[in-house]
């Protein structure tokens, strides 16, 4: 901490530009204890406002904008990519197009405070052809509330943060171990989670092949479509009979369907 604030106190500006980039590139770097102390030194007349939020926002635009030119060029295959490194991969396709879907490029605007959703919304919007001049525009309006906040709340509790600093500086190596701690801890609760998700899909899977072979069959299963409308629109291939269906409201393709046969679902 001590070192942290000695940079910022020589180099505010750069520190804040190149931590913000990092983040937002996709570097597990988090940049909101960097922006906190930035408030505070701006209540300290030490960083000035106007240059540090050109700075956090520039950096932001930078890091969202190398998102949206890959998911310009390579489309659905780099949301795939990111959401099988996020820390909940299994949900993480279907919320960010569920949410853009509802409300289009004007959701780029919170995406940042979205868990999940401030990673894969860049590459998503170009993938969907957002416009570049809206999706800057838009970015930046996100970038200005997601670094504002911390900015401003650093400047009204500087003295906090200041004690805060202390604080931490005199626990010395116990305040890392503490921190070390909790992330261990949540990565360590959503590792059991997934992997007890994986352990049930392995029970109630079917291979592509076991499907192939039962639907030639005369009691061929049903097979529903359960990816969202725009997973449809970005690849339009289908498994040969199978029917589109809204995942929240799947009982209008089941209503008819004999309870005695074989349903087969398949997602993004």
């Amino acid at each position: 901490m001590e070192a942290m604030t000695a940079l910022l106190a020589q180099h505010g500006l750069a520190l804040v530009f190149f931590n913000v980039l990092l983040t937002q590139a996709g570097v597990p770097v988090p940049a909101m204890p960097v922006l906190i102390v930035a408030g505070a030194f701006v209540a300290q007349g030490q960083i000035g406002p106007a240059s540090l939020m050109l700075v956090a926002v520039v950096a932001s635009l930078i890091g969202d904008t190398l998102w949206y030119f890959a998911g310009r060029r390579h489309g659905y295959r780099v949301l795939r990519t990111l959401c099988r490194v996020a820390i909940e991969p299994d949900s993480c396709v279907k919320q960010t197009e569920t949410i853009f879907e509802r409300w289009g490029a004007p959701s780029l605007m919170l995406a940042k405070y979205v868990p999940g959703f401030s990673t894969v919304a860049p590459p998503l919007a170009g993938t969907m052809r957002v416009g570049l001049a809206a999706f800057l525009g838009y970015s930046a309006i996100a970038a200005l509330l997601w670094a504002g906040l911390p900015v401003v709340l650093g400047a009204v509790f500087h003295a906090e943060v200041e004690r805060a600093l202390g604080w931490l500086e005199g626990m010395g190596t116990g305040a890392l171990m503490v921190i070390a701690a909790a992330v261990v801890l949540y990565i360590g609760v959503k590792v059991i989670q997934r992997t007890m998700l994986i352990r049930f899909l392995r029970m109630v899977r079917i291979s592509v092949d076991e499907l192939r072979d039962l639907l030639r069959t005369d009691s061929r299963p049903l097979v529903l479509d359960v990816r969202s409308a725009t997973a449809r629109k970005l690849d339009p291939r289908r498994i040969p009979g199978a029917i589109a269906v809204d995942i929240e409201a799947p009982q209008g393709a089941l209503f008819a369907v004999p309870p005695d046969r074989e349903i087969v679902v398949y997602c993004s």
